[in-house]
């Protein structure tokens, strides 16, 4: 700052002038603050000699302020050295985000959120803006002036992607477009966009297609009067008359006709893939194979600990909806009964319709178990969304009634104040940690306990050469005693009703 004492003998109004200017521009919140602290200088002021800070029923005034920037979500390189380490990056998007209720700590977790999805699908995420408005607007999402505060913003960072954090109206997208002159995307296009990347699987890859086309399919843009239908042959008879003879379909037409023609065919084939799953699924039933379905969050750990429980060797990465495709792996309790975990696909806020319909056979497994692990990231900011968010999918799939056991995983990253706040969710709960494998056993001995067990108590002589109801009875039912005896081996069992009538034959009369 410059010493020039001859700033002293300015008159006063223009230093109220400057004051003002300064003032004004330090509440601003560098371009997107609409409403100051201060009021307004053509209106009357406030007779009683104090400010109201409540302007009738309607939000406060620091709510009200026009746009709120996400701290912390740009994920640009500050240092060059690192770009050899980064993979390549192609779209520089901005995200925006409007909440009609709930704090603003929510609503910026879910940009958050957005970042992370962003990333995970390929992109730098350059800015995020948040607006707290009644409802969204019908026309732009963002209101037509925000609209082109945020068309400068996009023309100034470079930026030629916008994504919005909820679903938009295939109207919505076509106007906000048409004022940023950039791309514009939302929520649910960038998942499906993961769900694309990540596919593996034959039936995968067909449900996230069919996913994309029910998405695509009212969105689909034609130009100007080639929306319109042409009517081909003649047609004066319907009161058309000359002029209206045309090519027939135009080329809209025609993409709608093509999607419909493609998801039909991808419906029927994954119907016809899913009697392999249900063969499976059958045969593990008729052997009373008790499973557990491992269901959470997306990169809350699910595929971790099932590694970590049976060695699965199941890809694990630091990303979201990293695994797509459900791996079952057998492992054996403590009494000798074999069961099987499940890892299925990770849930999201908001996650898409079209995807629950498409994976509701892959979903099958999570409501054909007999014991559920709900696997929550103890270490998130909102561990209490991502309980009710994954409750809401199990409900859809019918899946509410299944006995659940809440694992937090992530422990070696929790402090002891966190555990408390986390055990008054939900106090039933096992902390865990698929990295170091604190709680492994506590959780193992929980899903035991959960299990079926048998009820039905068999007291049978079976031949030596019989060896294989002897290895049945240890692996799916509890063995409570063997004896060698000169005749066969004579073993006392708790075993399921479908094993009393194979075993009746060898049991011994009292």
């Amino acid at each position: 700052m410059t010493e020039k004492t001859e700033a002293t003998t300015e008159n006063h109004d223009s230093d109220d002038v400057v004051a003002r200017v300064l003032s004004m521009a330090e509440t601003r919140a560098a371009g997107y603050s609409l409403f100051t602290n201060s009021a307004a200088q053509a209106l009357q002021r406030d007779t009683t000699g104090r400010e109201s800070g409540f302007d009738g029923d309607q939000s406060e005034r620091e709510d009200r302020q026009a746009l709120r920037r996400v701290v912390g979500l740009s994920t640009e390189l500050e240092d060059v050295t690192e770009v050899e380490y980064r993979q390549l990056r192609i779209e520089n998007v901005i995200l925006i985000g409007v909440y009609t209720q709930g704090s603003l700590t929510d609503a910026e977790n879910s940009m958050h959120e957005l970042a992370a999805l962003a990333e995970t699908a390929g992109a730098v995420v350059l800015e995020g803006l948040l607006q707290r408005r009644p409802t969204p607007d019908p026309s732009t999402y963002f209101g037509k002036g925000k609209a082109h505060e945020l068309r400068d913003l996009v023309q100034s960072l470079g930026a030629d992607t916008v994504i919005a954090d909820s679903e938009l109206a295939p109207s919505q997208r076509r106007a906000l477009e048409d004022v940023v002159k950039v791309k514009v995307i939302d929520r649910t296009a960038v998942i499906l966009d993961i769900f694309s990347q990540h596919a593996k699987s034959r039936e995968g890859k067909a449900q996230v297609e069919l996913a994309q086309l029910e998405y695509l399919l009212p969105r689909l843009r034609g130009w100007g009067d080639s929306m319109s239908r042409q009517a081909g042959g003649q047609v004066g008879g319907a009161g058309a008359g000359m002029g209206s003879r045309g090519p027939g379909e135009t080329k809209i037409e025609l993409d709608r006709r093509r999607i419909h023609t493609r998801m039909a065919r991808l419906r029927k084939q994954i119907v016809e893939m899913k009697p392999a799953r249900d063969a499976k699924r059958a045969n593990r039933k008729r052997n009373a194979v008790p499973s557990v379905a491992i269901a959470g969050y997306t990169n809350a750990g699910k595929s971790s600990l099932l590694n970590r429980v049976t060695r699965a060797g199941v890809l694990v990465e630091n990303a979201l909806f990293a695994t797509l495709d459900s791996t079952v792996r057998k492992t054996t309790a403590v009494d000798g009964r074999q069961y099987t975990f499940a890892d299925t696909v990770g849930f999201v806020r908001n996650l898409p319709h079209q995807l629950v319909e498409a994976f509701r056979s892959t979903l099958e497994e999570v409501a054909d178990a007999d014991v559920i692990i709900h696997v929550v990231d103890g270490a998130h900011p909102d561990p209490a969304s991502q309980l009710a968010t994954v409750r809401d999918v199990i409900g859809e799939v019918g899946a509410r009634g299944i006995p659940e056991i809440v694992a937090f995983n992530k422990s070696d990253l929790i402090s002891e104040s966190d555990r408390i706040v986390l055990r008054g969710l939900e106090p039933r709960s096992v902390f865990v940690s698929a990295r170091t494998g604190e709680g492994i056993t506590e959780l193992l001995e929980m899903v035991e306990q959960a299990l079926p067990k048998p009820t039905i108590t068999v007291d049978v002589l079976l031949p030596y050469e019989r060896g294989d109801l002897v290895a049945l009875l240890h692996d799916h039912n509890t063995v409570l005693s063997t004896d060698y005896e000169e005749a066969g081996t004579r073993v006392r069992a708790l075993v399921n009703p479908e094993y009393e009538q194979a075993l009746e034959e060898f049991a011994v009369s009292r």
